[in-house]
């Protein structure tokens, strides 16, 4: 589930936290816009793993949702495609798949909605350019020694 409002989280509880995803400060994802399938896990099990569906899937559209602002669901649709769909099943239960599930759509979104700043080229430093051209000589002087072969006349 989301995070528990509180101490631990630095901001105050407000009544609808617990009806919406917090992906970042600006985009909050309605619960209710999210499509969850329980299945039974794969693999091998004993007498519970067949009878409970505990493999948690969560799917968000992201082409209808009207969460994103048109600049992030510019960037969504672009990285992540019309919907975005993960999986849990690393637990036995599946209230504990159900957060990693939340978790994982939280961290896939906020990831895609990343922006790297625009790197601000630099000069190289005197040493850096003092030490590259020391390098080059090196390497030039030890090719010239080398010659030209066995039959070096």
């Amino acid at each position: 589930m989301p995070d528990p409002p509180g101490p631990s989280t630095g901001r105050q509880a407000t009544p609808d936290d617990d009806r919406f995803l917090r992906v970042t400060p600006s985009l909050r994802i309605p619960l209710d816009e999210l499509e969850w399938r329980f299945t039974g896990s794969g693999g091998p099990g004993g007498q519970h793993a067949n009878t409970s569906n505990t493999r948690v899937e969560l799917v968000w559209d992201v082409a209808t949702s009207p969460a994103p602002a048109p600049r992030q669901r510019a960037l969504l649709l672009d990285r992540l495609g019309p919907s975005v769909r993960v999986v849990a099943s690393d637990e036995r239960s599946q209230g504990r798949n159900r957060s990693l599930a939340l978790d994982r759509l939280r961290a896939k979104v906020a990831a895609a909605l990343h922006i790297d700043p625009p790197r601000r080229p630099t000069r190289p430093t005197h040493g850096s350019q003092m030490r590259r051209l020391d390098s080059k000589r090196r390497h030039a002087e030890r090719k010239r020694q080398r010659g030209n072969g066995p039959d070096d006349s």
